[in-house]
């Protein structure tokens, strides 16, 4: 009876420290925003599921604790990227926050549109919120700061690109041994091109014959769409070993004469791979951005392909969204020989690590109120939830969390695969003039998934485009 009182004492005192504790926290975001309170900031992000939380949950929860209201518009990448640069070029000081992608930010540093937050903190010590730390964060926190160290952006999202396949299909007796005896090997996640291509045929096949909605792989190729330029040059591309989206960053050449690798046999062969998938793909491909194929592949449309990993908690484990809850496996895309070897030793990279950050503009009308929803967002005791609902870490000890545990397991260890081999994956490189030269290059692409011109004659003509604009620009005279 005596070890009980003692426990239920502790536990009292355990819990009263918490109280305590989460009181002193409380009082201290109501104290620090006590000047700002009323005041209504707004932002703009792309419509994902991490923004969607943000929007939906956190916003609220920052509300309630500073009495600043938080109106953040999740919308479509074009309008967000669209209506972001128009404010920061304008100066019209519309967003006080802004969803700043990791592929964008070095154009976005070039021409100073942000607030530089770890000077914003220096200078405004009383804002240094105490659960905040630059610290805490993963190493994709470095690609949201400049050459002297200094935090540009507060990573809301990251994630890395991966292969998912279907484990129901994958795993059928029948399935494998039919598979089995048309190949000669045995049915796995695809570990090269051609194994990755023979399975697309195989259960596109399948679902003509079994009369299924079902193709063999989805293909983010929506022609006239930026999202078919980042799926090839991103993704597929350095599958292949061809990195940095071909271009020779000591002299910002792409043309294989001058250096580059866009118009390489190695770049060649890797785009009339994938726009030979289209024919294993569903009808929408050539439309899908990357939520359409998220959305296609939660339908049970298809046997594996590329989806954006902030999507692969949802398409695993919320029925009301999709059909194939239980049945998402998750896998290192497949390789060309030697692209492993030197994604271990950093002279490349498998795929795509991708996420965001929310940053400041300078026109920004409320930089040291946006400064404190900044910190609330960062702070460890929001990441589990946020993980879970959204795919996303960018704390490193969220990893440990027991909801992301478990969301692990519904996703066949993603999170692990994350925490683990998330290093062989790579960002878009760091190019100040990604915009420019993007916009030169997709037009070729488009014309290739849609059969005007061949792989080769997209390279070719888009690598001319991309020397001609960066010296256009100043880079490689």
């Amino acid at each position: 009876m005596k070890k009980l009182i003692t426990l239920v004492v502790l536990l009292a005192v355990v819990s009263g420290f918490g109280l305590t504790a989460n009181a002193q926290d409380d009082n201290w975001w109501a104290t620090a925003a006590a000047p700002y309170a009323g005041v209504t900031l707004h932002g703009v992000s792309e419509s994902t599921p991490p923004s969607n939380y943000a929007a939906d949950v956190l916003a609220p929860q920052f509300e309630a604790l500073t009495g600043i209201k938080v109106e953040l518009e999740p919308t479509s990448w074009d309008q967000m990227y669209d209506k972001a640069i128009k404010d920061m070029e304008a100066g019209s000081g519309i967003y006080d926050f802004v969803y700043i992608e990791q592929d964008i930010v070095f154009s976005y540093l070039a021409q100073d549109y942000l607030v530089d937050l770890t000077q914003a903190l220096v200078d405004h010590p009383e804002l240094a919120a105490p659960d905040f730390n630059f610290d805490d964060f993963t190493t994709f926190i470095d690609d949201f700061k400049n050459a002297e160290g200094h935090v540009f952006g507060v990573p809301m999202e990251a994630f890395v690109k991966i292969y998912l396949y279907r484990t129901d299909l994958f795993g059928d007796p029948e399935i494998q041994a039919a598979f089995e005896a048309e190949y000669g090997y045995p049915l796995a996640p695809a570990a090269t091109h051609q194994q990755h291509e023979d399975i697309a045929k195989f259960f596109t096949e399948y679902g003509e014959e079994n009369d299924l909605d079902l193709w063999g792989t989805t293909v983010q190729a929506a022609s006239g769409h930026s999202s078919s330029f980042y799926e090839f040059f991103e993704s597929i591309a350095p599958t292949f070993g061809v990195y940095n989206w071909g271009i020779n960053e000591e002299n910002w050449k792409a043309t294989v004469e001058n250096g580059g690798q866009m118009n390489s046999d190695a770049a060649k062969e890797a785009l009339a791979w994938w726009v030979s998938l289209l024919q294993y793909a569903p009808p929408e491909s050539t439309a899908s951005t990357w939520d359409e194929v998220a959305a296609t592949f939660a339908a049970g449309r298809a046997a594996q392909g590329w989806v954006y990993g902030e999507n692969t908690a949802w398409i695993a484990s919320d029925p009301d969204r999709s059909q194939v809850v239980g049945q998402v496996g998750v896998a290192i895309p497949p390789l060309a020989e030697g692209v492993m070897e030197a994604a271990e030793a950093g002279t490349g990279y498998v795929g795509y690590y991708d996420g965001g950050a929310f940053g400041i503009p300078h026109s920004s009308k409320n930089i040291e109120a946006t400064l404190l929803w900044l910190q609330f967002i960062g702070q460890p005791s929001v990441q589990p939830e946020w993980a879970a609902a959204g795919s996303r870490i960018v704390h490193d000890a969220t990893f440990d969390d027991p909801l992301v545990v478990e969301m692990d397991a519904q996703t066949n260890g993603y999170y692990t695969l994350l925490q683990e081999q998330g290093y062989l994956f790579k960002g878009a490189p760091a190019h100040p003039f990604h915009a420019q030269v993007r916009s030169v290059v997709e037009p070729f692409i488009w014309q290739a998934i849609v059969g005007e011109i061949t792989a080769a004659e997209a390279l070719d003509q888009a690598a001319a485009a991309a020397d001609e604009e960066m010296a256009r620009l100043g880079y490689g005279q």
